[in-house]
């Protein structure tokens, strides 16, 4: 049989496919205005790219901040507990996620089953979170993908003291004025952040091994700053990104035993 998921995010929408406990697929695409519609256009991309039909689809489950607009799914899930089984699936080793996606970041403990142990998540500040990159990355007038590599280039990092979106860009604009090294500023910004995603994983105690999900697992700046203040390495897999509709294809999985 085969079971889908879909995650409706901020800024992408993911769908994966799995059959027989073997990941046949993933897509992603940009969320845009509709989320209605990047539900169906997802995964009917999907269908596409790995040949299938719908009526082969078993059982369907939904996740994300759109997960409620999928409504064509079973069953709709939260964001910890699909991530918490999309790391589980990849890698049975995991005992920690920390998951940064456009608006909110989350640490979440795994017991050894692979259940939610405990977590927590900011989804009050864009501090920390995708769209705090993303700003960041206009005020610099740097593409977002290039971000890590301008970071990883850096002799002397700025200080971002603020911890609101809004001042801290207004202090990104005053480095530019004072001429400050455009590689030192992103890793000042990639610092920044990751102070505040590592507060989650210190409050809930995060043991390793962890594994990094979410968009913001492309970036390699932020990777190492992360990195550099947990005082240990991050597990990235190819599908950090997907690994929110890779648990919801699980899980719907689970939803109608064979």
């Amino acid at each position: 049989m085969i079971y889908a998921g879909i995650d409706i995010g901020s800024i992408t929408a993911k769908a994966a496919l799995i059959k027989e406990n073997r990941l046949l697929g993933t897509h992603v695409i940009l969320t845009g205005y509709n989320p209605i519609n990047a539900g169906i256009t997802v995964f009917e991309a999907l269908l596409e790219k790995v040949k299938i039909s719908k009526t082969d689809v078993k059982a369907i489950v939904s996740t994300g901040y759109g997960r409620a607009s999928v409504d064509f799914a079973d069953k709709a899930m939260t964001e910890i507990i699909c991530h918490g089984t999309g790391a589980y699936f990849i890698n049975p080793n995991i005992q920690g996620i920390i998951d940064v996606g456009g608006q909110d970041s989350k640490a979440i403990l795994l017991d050894k089953n692979g259940q939610v142990e405990n977590f927590a998540m900011n989804d009050k500040c864009a501090a920390g979170t995708g769209r705090f990159l993303e700003v960041m990355a206009k005020a610099l007038e740097v593409d977002l993908d290039k971000m890590g590599d301008f970071s990883l280039k850096a002799d002397n990092p700025s200080k971002i003291s603020s911890i609101c979106t809004v001042f801290a860009e207004s202090e990104v604009i005053s480095m530019i004025a004072r001429q400050e090294k455009r590689k030192n500023i992103i890793a000042g910004i990639h610092e920044s952040a990751a102070a505040r995603v590592a507060i989650l994983a210190f409050k809930i105690k995060i043991k390793e091994p962890v594994m990094m999900t979410g968009g913001v697992a492309k970036n390699k700046g932020m990777i190492a700053a992360l990195e550099k203040r947990l005082g240990f390495e991050l597990i990235v897999e190819e599908s950090a990104q997907e690994n929110g509709a890779i648990g919801a294809a699980v899980l719907a999985s689970k939803l109608n035993p064979i």
